[in-house]
């Protein structure tokens, strides 16, 4: 099990109220295509207030994705009340989080469902 406070020592800035709630980490890099559409619909989504929204771009912090072990852009770390999910959340048949971490980007409708689901 991961503490969303472990990940300041990858120097994401991890403040109180991303203890309590639902906390998406958005793993992109700026050349990445398909981070360039989940992003924006991520912070949409925080600013409805259904989630805090942490990015982190992994050409800058290879440490935080050696950690999770993410070999593929964009990947998103999802924590409920500061600990990584660690059921997995299926959507219209298919498991699209396993171990806290949605791999690729997703529409916006599927992205609400997952948030409901953490």
């Amino acid at each position: 099990m991961t503490n969303i406070e472990e990940l300041k020592e990858y120097g994401l800035e991890i403040t109180e109220d991303m203890k309590k709630g639902k906390v998406i980490i958005d793993i992109y890099t700026n050349w990445c295509g398909p981070c360039q559409f989940l992003s924006p619909l991520l912070e949409k989504l925080e600013r409805e207030g259904l989630i805090k929204l942490l990015k982190e771009d992994l050409d800058q912090n290879r440490p935080l994705g050696e950690r999770f072990g993410i070999t593929a852009i964009p990947t998103t770390l999802l924590f409920n009340n500061g600990e990584l999910l660690n059921h997995p959340i299926e959507v219209q048949g298919q498991i699209l989080v396993k171990n806290g971490l949605m791999v690729g980007a997703a529409g916006e409708q599927i992205i609400r469902e997952i948030i409901e689901k953490m």
